[in-house]
């Protein structure tokens, strides 16, 4: 492969990333390519066991948020990879996928690179307490409070018009058999 000679010269060789395309180095490399190969193999079935044990957990994370649950700081890769440690995984920073921080609570899923071809997901439950992180995991959905009152305000709204619906229906029945009781209230009269 080429690249330009001052990544070589200053990145590539002192980090001992890269070798010259020498006739000494491909023979070399030839002759160490199976043996990289077999260690490779092996971080990847190592990488995939873990990974096995890996794609259950999750991590809890408290933080401080407000009512409209957005955090008043962020969740990073580097809080994800610690709160692994504490649960006994060991992870990096480098190895958590985030795109850009969490700044919200509740359940979010976080891929994690074991080795460049194994990727788990795990699940990151971010809560502002242990209460409420427990309620995550069992599958619940936190809502702010802005929209629980909307929601309760509409789940009213659905009733009353339900219970207008209902007294509309039954009215008309209601007149019907008023119409009969006079009629027969004024045969009794009659008949006597």
């Amino acid at each position: 492969m080429k690249v330009k000679p001052g990544f070589a010269r200053n990145y590539l060789l002192p980090q001992k990333k890269a070798l010259r395309a020498t006739k000494d180095n491909i023979t070399y490399f030839e002759s160490q390519r199976k043996v990289l190969e077999a260690q490779n193999l092996e971080r990847r079935s190592e990488a995939e066991q873990v990974g096995e044990k890996m794609k259950d957990l999750k991590v809890t994370l408290i933080r401080q948020a407000s009512e409209a649950l957005q955090l008043y700081g962020s969740v990073t890769s580097r809080d994800i990879a610690d709160a692994a440690n504490a649960e006994g995984v060991k992870l990096e920073r480098s190895q958590v996928e985030l795109d850009k921080p969490i700044k919200a609570l509740g359940s979010h899923r976080i891929k994690v690179h074991l080795h460049p071809e194994v990727t788990v997901e795990i699940t990151a439950l971010v809560a502002r307490s242990p209460d409420e992180a427990e309620f995550l995991a069992k599958g619940g959905k936190l809502v702010a409070e802005t929209e629980r009152a909307a929601q309760e305000a509409a789940e009213a709204a659905q009733r009353a018009a339900e219970q207008a619906a209902a007294l509309f229906e039954a009215k008309p029945a209601a007149e019907g058999e008023g119409e009969a009781a006079p009629a027969e209230a004024g045969a009794t009269p009659e008949e006597k």
